[in-house]
């Protein structure tokens, strides 16, 4: 059995982090199928769904161990019992990153990142001098600046209040932006999972605390997709916007880190090629 420990004393936050692993780990294990681990299926429940002492046997850790991570224990599990958890849960590498920073195995966000009251000025140059939209986003997703083109794409960014100029925010609450998103769907879902990945070892932060509850309470999409626990690291990808002026725009998403500021994070939408998205930039930039 592996219940070796590593010796490191979690400060007080570290509660609410236990909890959150325990929430993860039980969902990750009841959403997962029994044929995949290859366990028959239960003659009630079909093929979802493993239990404890099934998680502890594949994972060759005692019942009792896995049981007190599930409960958000204040053990400290090696990093060869993560592991050893991960694998037998089929933890795709964003969620076994997710699991290992919720320990401290990896290297966490700040504890209290103090949000980013504005945006350095060269920031703002940088991306006044781009002709594609683009933005800055602060470490819990606030939107510290943006340029012509993205304001152009979303007119709302200038005009909504400092305290929801949030792009968790504005995608979960603005019926624009609903609309401006043919896929909001699975671009919301999309999001949701890359802000948990990114941020859930601020769980101890008030401020991204009172976020949480504020969208939990605001929309029912959102509250749904954060009990879901789904994590995803960010990646390049193909992006639809509907826009009101200039119709149907075929971009790629990027996200880009400042060497001086790595705590602000820059996105910009690019025209994808073979596409006629580089027309329509053009006519929504036009005066």
């Amino acid at each position: 059995m592996l219940e070796d420990a590593a010796g490191a004393t979690r400060p007080a936050e570290g509660a609410q982090r236990r909890r959150e692993l325990g929430a993860f780990l039980r969902a990750r294990r009841t959403q997962l199928s029994r044929s995949e681990v290859g366990l028959p299926p239960r003659t009630r429940g079909g093929d979802v769904g493993l239990r404890r002492e099934e998680v502890s046997y594949l994972s060759g850790v005692s019942v009792t161990w896995y049981t007190w991570l599930e409960q958000g224990r204040d053990i400290n599990p090696s990093r060869q019992v993560v592991d050893a958890v991960a694998r037998t849960l089929r933890l795709e590498t964003s969620a076994h990153e997710y699991v290992l920073a919720l320990l401290g195995y990896s290297t966490p966000l700040p504890q209290h990142a103090a949000p980013v009251p504005q945006a350095p000025a060269h920031l703002q140059r940088l991306l006044d001098s781009w002709n594609d939209p683009a933005f800055a986003l602060a470490p819990d997703w606030g939107m510290l600046a943006w340029n012509d083109a993205y304001e152009r794409l979303y007119p709302g960014i200038a005009t909504v209040d400092d305290e929801h100029r949030n792009l968790l925010w504005l995608v979960f609450t603005d019926p624009y932006v609903r609309e401006l998103l043919p896929d909001w769907q699975a671009t919301s879902r999309r999001f949701l999972s890359e802000f948990r990945a990114e941020t859930g070892p601020r769980l101890g932060d008030p401020a991204h605390g009172v976020l949480v509850e504020r969208l939990s309470a605001a929309s029912a999409e959102f509250r749904a997709g954060w009990e879901s626990r789904d994590v995803q690291r960010f990646a390049s990808r193909e992006r639809l916007f509907q826009h009101p002026d200039v119709g149907l725009l075929h971009l790629e998403h990027h996200q880009l880190a400042l060497s001086d500021h790595p705590e602000i994070h820059v996105v910009v939408y690019t025209a994808m090629p073979e596409t006629d998205a580089a027309e329509r930039l053009a006519r929504l930039r036009a005066p």
